[in-house]
């Protein structure tokens, strides 16, 4: 069995979080809406936890949590939710970068269809988004920024306490999609000034299927967002429906986990992340991004494209050469493109992605099958 190296696309859950879910879903089964009996009782008592375990990670208060199915959908709720606020006060612009998630970029581009104007900021060669044309972009009549926190391909660390002092007087929003990042690299996130956090559960040792949106208040006013569909009242009227217990007091135990171990987690990593690039050097390899998390190396060997790589080292190790969401897909990284970087690295870029599970790499094995492509 090849060594999974592929964490950056989804991560296996963990034997704490898993016996969790599987007590919830047969054993404390209610529904969180039932009032009437311990069964719902109990379910209402294990959301409410969970929610207080998402809200700590950040410094947020449990009752600025929402959970939704994952990061796409409270990217959604949080860039969609806003249209109705930003039409009535007429502010119809939007910043965000080139190299967002497309799960940030669709929504997006759903309002620029719609009479918005969207700024998209160029990322740096190192794959930051530059401040200072954020500075500039600044308009009376922006009403959102949304900047990722840790990008999915690079692993690249955006500059988000800057962004947040750029912000500090300006009353636009600021939403930062933490898919990468959340509960695994314990900084920035704690930021007052982030208005919308969006959460994925199976990025951080829990299911699929679970998220959450964090939705700070400005003192005591909170955020303007209407729901994007409508079915109940459930999550404070924004997000409808039956809720997940079972998956959202497994994403709570995640959390716990990760807070309780973050600091552990990102020294296992970084030490793997050193002997990866090491072994590389030999083959002349370029990474490609810099400032990244401990979690991620993207990088291109001279000579190599990636389409064959990924044939090579089947059996090796599983790796990717992008997103998840798009790697059944031969356009060229919009990420990679982005930074500036020649078609020819972009060609050859892999996506190596470290989890808490990784052991031993098999180093040798996968320099020879690099070498043999050169």
């Amino acid at each position: 069995m090849a060594v999974y190296l592929d964490y950056n696309a989804t991560t296996p859950v963990s034997t704490e979080v898993a016996d969790l879910v599987y007590q919830m879903m047969v054993e404390e089964f209610g529904n969180a809406g039932s009032r009437t009996h311990e069964y719902g009782v109990k379910a209402k008592q294990a959301l409410e936890l969970a929610r207080s375990q998402v809200a700590n990670i950040a410094a947020a208060d449990k009752t600025e949590v929402i959970f939704t199915s994952g990061a796409t959908e409270s990217n959604n709720i949080a860039i969609l939710g806003l249209k109705k606020f930003a039409e009535q006060a007429g502010k119809k612009h939007i910043i965000t970068s080139k190299i967002e998630h497309k799960a940030v970029l669709e929504p997006i581009e759903h309002l620029e269809q719609q009479g918005f104007e969207v700024t998209y900021l160029d990322a740096t060669a190192q794959g930051q988004v530059d401040t200072e044309q954020l500075k500039a972009a600044l308009r009376e009549h922006t009403v959102l920024v949304s900047i990722m926190h840790i990008n999915n391909e690079t692993g690249a660390i955006q500059p988000i306490d800057e962004i947040c002092e750029l912000l500090s007087e300006h009353d636009a929003y600021l939403h930062v999609d933490a898919a990468q990042s959340f509960g695994k690299y314990p900084f920035d996130l704690d930021n007052s000034r982030i208005d919308f956090i969006s959460v994925s559960g199976h990025k951080l040792y829990a299911p699929k299927g679970v998220g959450a949106l964090i939705m700070r208040r400005r003192g005591f006013i909170k955020p303007p967002l209407k729901p994007i569909y409508y079915g109940g009242g459930q999550e404070k009227g924004l997000r409808p429906g039956t809720l997940a217990t079972p998956l959202i007091a497994g994403l709570g135990l995640a959390c716990e986990l990760a807070k309780k171990n973050a600091q552990k987690w990102l020294i296992h990593v970084s030490k793997l992340k050193a002997e990866f690039i090491s072994a590389l050097d030999e083959l002349g390899a370029e990474v490609n991004g810099q400032n990244t998390s401990p979690y991620t190396l993207n990088f291109s060997v001279p000579g190599v494209n990636s389409e064959a790589a990924m044939v090579k080292l089947k059996g090796i190790v599983a790796v990717s050469n992008g997103s998840a969401c798009t790697s059944n897909s031969y356009i060229s990284s919009h990420v990679l493109t982005a930074m500036g970087l020649d078609t020819d690295r972009i060609a050859g870029a892999i996506r190596v992605s470290f989890g808490i599970n990784t052991q031993h790499i098999p180093y040798k094995d996968i320099t020879t099958a690099l070498r043999s492509l050169m």
